[in-house]
């Protein structure tokens, strides 16, 4: 069975850093394009980072770049998200999903899907 699960959410700071963790279980991330997706209350999902299976690409969101680095260790089965100089605005529940066929699948909806961890940014 196909699982993933997040963790390294909570509570922190303006200014502060968090690193996100995406651990995958049931499967071998090798071969999965991974995103990480967030959702703030009363806003439509969106897309934040995502990185291929070969981890020779990634993209972020203009929000996000030169902020957050997203990175992978296929030998732990686990994806990071590392999140720098966070701001209010980030704060959301993130969701790591997998695809083999790559990020533009995820962001169409497609894939495995964990069930978030929330990160608030607040004073």
């Amino acid at each position: 069975q196909l699982q993933l699960v997040e963790s390294g959410g909570g509570l922190v700071q303006p200014g502060g850093s968090l690193k996100l963790s995406c651990a995958a279980s049931g499967f071998t991330l090798d071969y999965y394009a991974i995103g990480w997706f967030r959702q703030a209350p009363g806003k439509e999902r969106e897309g934040v980072s995502c990185i291929s299976s070969s981890g020779g690409s990634t993209n972020y969101a203009d929000s996000v770049k030169g902020r957050f680095t997203i990175s992978r260790d296929n030998a732990k089965n686990t994806v990071y998200l590392q999140m720098n100089s966070l701001k209010p605005e980030d704060t959301a529940v993130y969701y790591c999903a997998a695809d083999p066929l790559g990020c533009l699948l995820l962001h169409q909806g497609f894939g495995s899907w964990g069930q978030g961890t929330q990160v608030t940014v607040s004073s």
